[in-house]
């Protein structure tokens, strides 16, 4: 069964930084399977007050592959630029 990763990235605290880690997540995603379904792009609300800045969805074609991607060494060693580069909240969630 496939997931989604959902992200909604609220603010950009070091352009540089994130700028790191944008340039190079997207290979190691690719390399458990991940592609993207959703990366940046106009948000329009349609109900309530949800307004996110940018949204991020990547699927994985299970939550074995989301969970390995995650634990890699790979993934582990560019979290810390994300983490101290921008703030964000993320979800996982399988699909139908």
């Amino acid at each position: 069964m496939s997931v989604y990763m959902i992200v909604e990235a609220k603010e950009v605290l070091d352009k540089q930084k994130y700028g790191e880690y944008i340039s190079k997540v997207p290979q190691i995603i690719e390399q458990f399977g991940g592609k993207y379904i959703v990366r940046g792009g106009k948000v329009s609300a349609v109900e309530g007050n949800w307004n996110p800045a940018r949204l991020i969805i990547v699927e994985f074609e299970s939550m074995d592959k989301f969970k390995q991607w995650w634990n890699s060494p790979e993934y582990r060693k560019i979290a810390p630029i994300r983490e101290q580069s921008a703030k964000m909240n993320a979800i996982v969630v399988e699909g139908v």
